[in-house]
C-alpha cells in the first residue's frame, strides 16, 4: 500500500474512534462475496484487512452466509473453507435468508456493535451508506480499498461535535438559574467627545476672590496708621477753628494729671494767708 494512502486510511479509522467509539481489534462482517473474490485473487483477507483498518481485525460472517456459499455448489468449497475460519456471528434467523438482508438485519439503524463491513455487493454498500458510522471496504481489482464516509456520517459527526461543545440536560439542570434582567440596558449615544480632563487646565473659583473685594469697597477707605492721633493732636491745637466750623467731631477731654492738681492747690493755699493779713 502507497503511504499517502495508507495514511488517509488511518485518519478515516481515527475518525470512527473518535467520533463512533470503534476499537481494536475491529469486529469485521465478511460476506460471501468478499470470499468469492479473495479465493479468486489468492489474497490473505485477514491481512489485508489488518493493513487497510490499520489495526488488528476480528472477522466474522453470520451462518446465512455460509449457507448461501454452500448452495452454490462444490466449485465454492474453497470459498467454504475459508469462511469456516471465520468467527461465526449469530445473526438468529432460523430459516437462511439472503446474505445481503442478513447483514443489514445485524447491522441494525445505527451498527451498535460498530461492525466494519466488507462486501463486494454493491446494492448491500448504497444501502449501508445511509448509515452512520459503518466503514465499508470493497476489492477493486484485487485491491482492498476503505471508502470514505458517507454524508450520513459526516452530519452525525458533526452533529457529535456540536453537542460536546454544550452542557447535557443533567448538567443544565444542576446549574443555578440566573434572574432575567428586568430592562435591557440601553445603547450609549455616539456624539463628539469632550477634551481630556488630564489635560485642561483648572479653572480658579470667582465667589472666593470676590467676597473680600465686596467687603472693603462697602466698608469704605480706613484711615492709615497715625491718621487718627494727628487729627486728634490738630482739634486741641485749634480749638476756635474746630468750634467755626460747627461739623459734628466734638473736643474730647484730656484726662488730668494728678501733678498738676496738686501744685494749682498748694498756689491757692499760698495765696489765701495773704488776703487774710490785708
Amino acid at each position: 500500500m502507497r503511504q499517502k494512502r495508507a495514511k488517509a486510511y488511518r485518519k478515516l479509522m481515527s475518525l470512527y474512534s473518535l467520533s463512533f467509539g470503534f476499537r481494536q481489534p475491529y469486529q469485521v462482517l465478511v460476506d460471501s462475496h468478499m470470499c468469492k473474490e479473495a479465493v479468486a485473487h489468492k489474497i490473505e483477507l485477514v491481512k489485508q484487512l489488518g493493513i487497510v483498518l490499520q489495526g488488528t481485525v476480528k472477522p466474522m460472517i453470520t451462518q446465512c452466509c455460509i449457507h448461501e456459499l454452500y448452495l452454490q455448489g462444490k466449485e465454492q468449497q474453497p470459498a467454504v473453507d475459508l469462511a469456516k475460519t471465520f468467527e461465526r456471528r449469530k445473526c438468529n434467523h432460523r430459516e437462511a435468508i439472503p446474505g445481503d438482508d442478513c447483514i443489514s438485519s445485524v447491522v441494525g439503524e445505527t451498527n451498535k456493535h460498530r461492525y466494519v463491513i466488507a462486501s463486494q455487493s454493491h446494492e448491500l454498500r448504497q444501502k449501508l451508506r445511509a448509515i452512520p458510522g459503518v466503514p465499508i471496504v470493497h476489492m477493486n481489482r484485487s485491491v482492498m480499498i476503505l471508502e470514505p464516509p458517507s454524508d450520513a456520517t459526516l452530519r452525525a459527526k458533526a452533529l457529535t461535535e456540536e453537542k460536546a461543545l454544550h452542557a447535557s440536560e443533567p448538567e443544565v439542570a444542576k446549574l443555578p438559574t440566573a434572574p432575567a434582567p428586568a430592562e435591557p440596558p440601553k445603547k450609549k449615544k455616539k456624539g463628539p467627545k469632550g477634551p481630556n480632563p488630564l489635560s485642561v487646565k483648572k479653572k480658579k473659583p470667582k465667589s472666593d476672590g470676590a467676597a473680600p473685594k465686596q467687603k472693603k469697597e462697602e466698608a469704605g477707605p480706613q484711615p492709615k496708621t497715625g491718621e487718627k492721633r494727628r487729627r486728634e493732636d490738630e482739634a486741641e491745637a485749634h480749638p476756635s477753628a474746630q468750634k467755626s466750623e460747627g461739623t459734628g467731631h466734638k473736643r474730647k477731654r484730656r484726662r488730668k494729671h494728678g501733678g498738676s492738681t496738686a501744685g494749682a492747690g498748694g498756689q491757692d493755699a499760698a495765696a489765701g494767708p495773704h488776703d487774710s493779713d490785708e
